[in-house]
Formats: structure tokens, C-alpha cells, sequence
């Protein structure tokens, strides 16, 4: 693309609201569909106009073939009465038309030709028009994951890492006060019923020799 084509283009995506920065590539990419969905279309008003002169040339053909047959009938029927002048006039005729006739069918073979060219080219332009929105939609693809992943980095790098350790490290000291306020509470949420245990536990001296003497008294008794 030359200088002032790629100018003429930035420009026309700048006016579409379509440039983001210095040039946008799907911008761009939206701008070539446009141009050429343009050409597109004047492909097909010149096809359509092309189609109208070939198929009114083939009617030209066709009523041109028709005179002379018209002409070759009044010939014979002109024969037939004995009017040689009006035969003669009318095989003149004829003929005339037969030379004209070659004329038309060497113009319809051209107009058929150029027709052709036309729909060829036509064909092209909706082939790579139909390429262009693939990649399109391809490109837009990437450029959406580029801009996603530079966004991503931007808010990574604005992140500092010393910000991130220290905030690491307040929550590790916030949990493990949290678990020594579980632990604290399990050991003293109770202290009755610690104190009450303890008291059971304990058997003084001279319950204990009493005891003992009830015992030796029984088996005494039992001997």
C-alpha cells in the first residue's frame, strides 16, 4: 500500500471512530471489509448492467434471425405470384440482415467475454472478502488475549513485592494469633470443673490408713 493510500485509509478509520492510538489494527481491518464490501457492490452494479446489454443483444440476434426467415418466406411467396421485383427486394433484405447478423453475434461473443471477466472478478473479491473476515475474526481473537495478558502484566508490575511480603506476613502472625486464642480458650474455658477433677482425685492420710484397717479386720473375720 503506498503513502498516501495508507493516509487516505488511517484517515477514514480515524473519521469511522474506529483508530485507537496511532493505528489500531482491527480498525484497519475494518476498514479494508468496508472498502471492499464497496468494491463488492460496484462489481455487481457493473455485472448487472453487463448481464442487461448481453441479453439484449442475444434479443437483437434473435430478432434479426427471425426477419430473415420472414424475409426468405416473402421471397417465395413473391416467387410463387410471379412478383420477381418484390422476391428480389425482399432476398436483398435478407441478406442485409444476414451481414448484420454476423456484426451482432461477433458483438455478443465480446459482450459475453467481458461478462465473464466481470463475473470472474466478482468472484475473486467475494472469495477474498470472505478470507478477510476469517482473519479478521482470528486477529481480533489475538489482539483481545494481547491486550489482555499486557493488562495483566501492567497490574502485576504495579504491585510491589515488599508490599506483597509484608501483607503475607500480617496475615501469617493474624492466624496464628487466632490459633493461640483457640488453644487459650480450650484450656481455661472450664477452671470448675478442672478444680472439681482434682478434688476427686485427692485422698487424705487417714482415710486411707482406715481403710486399710477395715480391710485387715474382714480378713480376720474370714479366717
Amino acid at each position: 500500500m503506498g503513502i498516501f493510500k495508507r493516509i487516505k485509509t488511517i484517515a477514514k478509520a480515524d473519521i469511522n471512530g474506529l483508530l485507537d492510538g496511532l493505528e489500531d489494527p482491527i480498525a484497519m481491518l475494518n476498514e479494508y471489509s468496508r472498502e471492499m464490501e464497496q468494491q463488492i457492490a460496484k462489481a455487481e452494479s457493473a455485472l448487472s448492467r453487463q448481464i442487461f446489454v448481453e441479453n439484449k443483444q442475444a434479443a437483437l440476434i434473435l430478432d434479426t434471425k427471425c426477419l430473415m426467415e420472414k424475409r426468405t418466406r416473402q421471397a417465395k411467396l413473391a416467387l410463387e405470384q410471379g412478383e420477381e421485383q418484390l422476391a428480389k427486394l425482399a432476398v436483398q433484405e435478407k441478406l442485409n440482415q444476414e451481414n448484420q447478423l454476423k456484426v451482432y453475434e461477433q458483438q455478443y461473443e465480446t459482450v459475453k467475454g467481458q461478462t465473464q471477466i466481470l463475473k470472474d472478478k466478482l468472484l475473486e473479491l467475494q472469495e477474498t472478502y470472505n478470507e478477510l473476515q476469517h482473519k479478521k475474526i482470528l486477529l481480533a481473537s489475538r489482539a483481545n488475549v494481547a491486550k489482555s495478558i499486557k493488562q495483566i502484566q501492567k497490574t502485576t508490575v504495579s504491585f510491589q513485592t515488599d508490599t506483597i511480603l509484608r501483607g503475607v506476613t500480617r496475615a501469617e502472625e493474624r492466624i496464628l494469633l487466632m490459633e493461640a486464642e483457640v488453644q487459650a480458650g480450650s484450656q481455661f474455658a472450664n477452671p470448675l470443673i478442672q478444680h472439681e477433677a482434682t478434688y476427686r482425685n485427692y485422698v487424705n492420710e487417714e482415710e486411707l490408713n482406715r481403710e486399710l484397717e477395715k480391710l485387715k479386720t474382714e480378713k480376720v473375720s474370714l479366717v
